[in-house]
This record gives structure tokens, sequence and C-alpha cells, in this order.
């Protein structure tokens, strides 16, 4: 049986109040736990980026159990314990200036984006949105100053799992040749970093010395939460550190950062972080449309071998209410089929309607209009506070 995100949750914030107290063995059962859920969320999870994430996350978690055994034999207190909840690496002096150093460069993580918004199909709506607020202060500079209007800010990107929020980030970096920094609550608590509270330091540096910059925030409720419902100590002192850092870039003369969140649960965000001055900008990032779907099968099956009976429109018709995830995992499905059968043979096949059918038939949308109507009503409340 799957493992639910919040059976993950759970055993990972009793592993960490468990390794905060030097309770080894409760510690490193509690982890491996916390692991294991998320290697099943990452073997269900839709889109290889997400994927990929949630991989990572369940190795560190693996590295801090293992931890927990050479701490158990030495009894040490987990480095970085009076602020953040990760310990440092084992056989590192988490004090030198020179670890930490080397330790961030390898964390902090920038790219130049290729991607443009003529690269994310649909969301033409999305994408103007983006431009209005974003990109054309960035673009006409002279114009924005002379109108009193800053470049950069904050922006959220909200919607179902599998829309495109990610992609459509790294877009916005490319459209205005900005430097990215993707990051993920995991990475700003990694214990290979130090204290949470020194990486985002680091990261705020990194970004404002850049000409132009974009963080993005993947899965930010994981890092941003409610802090009513939140039980650690750490995540009290992250969260207005975060909030303070969003403000401090408007009032201190340094090159222009665009904060950038993505969430599937906009619901479960701290509220402070909505309000003007932070992620004033929430954009929905709702589920493909028919021009959208079309331009996805397009792409998806281009270069595979197609028969002459696979009508592209109708086929985007059928598919309304599948995420861009769920058409690309469909066209995936329908490919596996003919290749297997062509290894046999050893004839090339081809994927048919008939085969379509068959992955249409086993693969059912990944959201349901109950979440649609979730996500409707949460954005009628924001826009209305």
């Amino acid at each position: 049986m799957s493992a639910t995100w919040e059976q993950f949750e759970r055993y990972k914030q009793k592993g960490l109040d468990a390794r905060r107290a030097m309770q080894w063995d409760s510690a490193r059962l509690y982890l491996l736990e916390a692991a294991r859920a998320m290697a099943s969320l990452a073997k269900d999870a839709q889109g290889d980026e997400l994927r990929t994430s949630r991989q990572e996350i369940a190795t560190r978690l693996l590295e801090l159990a293992r931890d927990c055994d050479r701490a158990k034999t030495t009894n040490r207190r987990p480095a970085g314990q009076s602020g953040g909840v990760l310990t440092a690496a084992p056989g590192r002096a988490a004090s030198a200036e020179s670890e930490e150093n080397a330790s961030a460069d390898r964390w902090i993580v920038r790219e130049k984006p290729k991607l443009r918004f003529d690269d994310v199909a649909g969301l033409e709506g999305v994408k103007e949105d983006i431009r209005l607020k974003m990109i054309y202060p960035f673009e006409h500079p002279e114009l924005a100053q002379k109108f009193g209007i800053k470049p950069g800010g904050g922006v959220l990107l909200y919607g179902p799992p599998g829309t495109g929020k990610t992609m459509l980030a790294k877009a916005t970096a490319g459209e205005i040749d900005a430097t990215f920094f993707r990051i993920s609550a995991a990475d700003v608590l990694s214990k290979w970093v130090g204290e949470a509270e020194q990486n985002l330091k680091k990261l705020f540096d990194a970004a404002a010395s850049e000409t132009r910059a974009i963080i993005f925030i993947d899965e930010i409720e994981s890092l941003i939460p409610a802090r009513r419902d939140e039980g650690s100590s750490v995540m009290q002192r992250v969260v207005p550190q975060i909030l303070q850092g969003m403000e401090g870039f408007d009032e201190r003369d340094l090159s222009p950062i665009l904060f950038m969140g993505a969430t599937n649960v906009p619901w479960q965000l701290d509220p402070a972080v909505l309000r003007p001055g932070r992620f004033d900008e929430k954009v929905y990032i709702p589920l493909p449309d028919l021009a959208a779907r079309t331009k996805m099968l397009d792409i998806y099956l281009a270069k595979r071998p197609v028969a002459a009976d696979v009508n592209i429109d109708a086929l985007a018709k059928r598919l309304e209410g599948y995420s861009g995830a769920d058409i690309k995992y469909l066209c995936d499905r329908a490919a596996t089929i003919p290749f297997l059968k062509s290894v046999a043979s050893g004839e090339e096949g081809e994927i048919t309607s008939a085969v379509i059918d068959d992955a249409i038939a086993d693969t059912r949308p990944s959201v349901t209009a109950d979440q649609l109507r979730r996500f409707e009503e949460w954005a009628r409340a924001a826009a209305s506070a």
C-alpha cells in the first residue's frame, strides 16, 4: 500500500525530534520509516522532476538514519543543534568557515534556463499575467522607475499537480535572462550545509550578487507551513526569516530578485506569506485547455511511430480533465506495448488508436473534481482577503 504525505510528515517529525533529544535508536527507526514513506511517494509521483526531488529527500533521510548509529557510539550531540534540525556530515568540522563555504557552493545551484514561454503549452492568460507583473518591469526599468513600479517581488504559482508550475518558473527566468535558484525544504534543512538560518542567508546573498535572479521554492508549503500546525521549533525560526528576507530586498539597494513559490496545497501555507510585500501575487495554474492538450500530444508523439488512424485533435478533446503530467504518462504508456512487440518480433510496430484507447482506460485523471473545487474556493477566498 502506498504511503501518504501525512505518514511521511509524522515519521519525519518524530525522527527529527528524537534526534534533537539524542534518542538515537528511536530517531533511527522513525527516520527509516520516513525514508520508506518518501520512497513510496516518489514512486507514485507524476513527473520526473518531482520524482527525482522526492528520491533525493529519501536518500538524505537514510543518511540521517545511518548517522544516528555513528552518533550513538560517540554519544555526540548533532552539530548545529542550537539552530538547525539536521547534523553536519560525519567527519566534517561544521564550524570551519572553509567547510561552510564549500558546502554552500554545492547546495546553491545556479542555472540559466533556456526555456521560453513558447516552450510551455497553453497557459496564455497566466503568461500574460506574469509579463505584466514581473517581466515588463525588468525589461523596461526606466519606465518602471518613472511610474514607481519596482521590479522583483513575489509570486505564488498554485494549482493541481502536474500542471507545469516548475516549467513555467524556469521559462520566466529564461524570458528575462535571470539566474535561477531552485530550492526545497530538504535543501534548506540539509545536514550537509549546516544550520537552516545560515543556509537562507547564503541563498539571499548569492541571489543578490546576480544582475537578475529568481529564487524558486518548490513545494513551498513544506518550508513555510501554517505555523499553528507546525510543531518544529526550527520552522518557527525559519519561517519568519524567509518572510523578513523577502521584505528586506525592497529596502536595500540590491539587484532585483523575483521570488516564486509553487504549491499543490496553498491552504497549507502560513497566511503571513500571502500578505502584500511577500507572495502578494497569486497565479492559478489550471489543467491544460484544449489548445494546450493538442500541443502536448504533438510534442510527446511527434518523434514516435504513430499510426495514421490516430487523430490528435479528437484525442485532445477526449483528454479533458487530464493534467500535463497525466498526458505525458499516457503517451509513454501507449508507446510501451508496440515497443515490446517490436523487440519480440523484430518488426517495427506503431502506436495505434486501439493502443491509445487501452492506455486511456488504464490512466485515469489524477486530479478529481473535488480537488478542483477546493482550488477554486481558495482562489476566491484569497482574492477577497
